[in-house]
């Protein structure tokens, strides 16, 4: 069988490419001289791309570079920084890591809540709370059964409602904010999300609202936040992710009544392994003929390929 050449544009978790390196000709473009002459000269040998951090888009502009390129398999739930719209229309897979990093983020997210409510000696309480949880997916469902556990009411946001939960379900936003006081924020990054809680949420969140967000930076307008953690609009906020990271403001940074982590919702070993394993089990199954494991909504497994890229490349033209 032919060398499987998979593309790694920029540096991540490294456990991704020590796992991938192990089972394939990886390419480290970050550590090129010149990645531009790389790409140019190489770029037609790559068959994936393995996107081992946030930070690193692949976006068109590098997908248009690597004409053979049939996979991209980015490690983590959100997947904002691939343009897999543009992917999905080209006959290109898109794969992501859900499932495996559930509990971890749950986990903090609700120690998040708890040092963001309680900064000892004499704090506010987490009794008698509702916590409204946006966007109910597996983290959020994960989220909220730990909120159960610690005696909180759970309601829920999201695009649509979902007959299997036991939670109330707020159509509108903003109208859930008004019900809460613990606002947490577990959907999907995006042009359809960005700054989804900015200064009206905020305000309807009111004085006793604590706002955590584990999902990502661009769901919130930060200019807001800091505006409204500052004035006390709300009481407090845990943040583990921040809009233009790895940046964070250093009025944010100031703020007393702000919990703040460094983008580690998953960050144990343990789980850090386990998505670096789906990373590479969803490129061993591509380079072996076989179905991917996990696509995301944009890049449906059609069978492979449904349609080829040039075919596909064809309709969108």
């Amino acid at each position: 069988m032919p060398p499987f050449d998979v593309l790694m544009p920029t540096a991540g978790l490294s456990v991704v490419a020590d796992l991938v390196a192990e089972r394939m000709r990886l390419h480290r473009l970050w550590l090129e001289p010149d990645p531009d002459r790389w790409l140019a000269e190489h770029g037609a040998s790559i068959r994936a791309v393995a996107s081992a951090g946030a930070q690193g888009k692949v976006d068109a502009a590098l997908m248009r570079r690597l004409p053979g390129l049939e996979l991209v398999a980015s490690v983590g739930v959100g997947y904002d920084h691939v343009d897999a719209e543009w992917a999905g229309a080209h006959g290109i897979i898109v794969t992501n890591t859900p499932g495996v990093l559930d509990d971890e983020v749950a986990d903090v997210a609700m120690a998040l809540t708890i040092m963001a409510v309680r900064e000892l000696p004499l704090t506010a309480s987490l009794r008698d709370r509702t916590m409204g949880v946006v966007g109910l997916g597996r983290i959020g469902k994960a989220v909220a059964r730990r909120a159960e556990a610690f005696g909180l009411t759970v309601v829920y946001h999201g695009r649509h409602a979902q007959p299997d939960v036991p939670y109330r379900y707020f159509q509108s936003l903003k109208a859930m904010a008004e019900a809460c006081d613990l606002l947490v924020l577990t959907a999907p990054g995006g042009p359809e999300t960005r700054h989804m809680v900015d200064a009206e949420i905020l305000g309807a969140l009111g004085p006793d609202g604590v706002l955590i967000n584990i999902a990502r930076g661009s769901l919130v307008d930060e200019e807001a936040l800091i505006e409204a953690l500052s004035k006390r609009t709300i009481l407090a906020a845990g943040l583990d992710v921040f809009e233009h990271e790895p940046n964070v403001p250093a009025e944010l940074l100031a703020l007393p009544n702000a919990v703040l982590l460094p983008h580690v919702g998953s960050a144990s070993v343990k789980t850090r392994r386990a998505m670096a394993q789906c990373v590479l089990d969803n490129l061993i199954a591509w380079s072996e003929g076989k179905a991917p494991l996990t696509p995301v909504a944009e890049t449906p497994w059609r069978g492979r390929w449904g349609r080829t890229r040039g075919e596909a490349a064809a309709e969108s033209a």
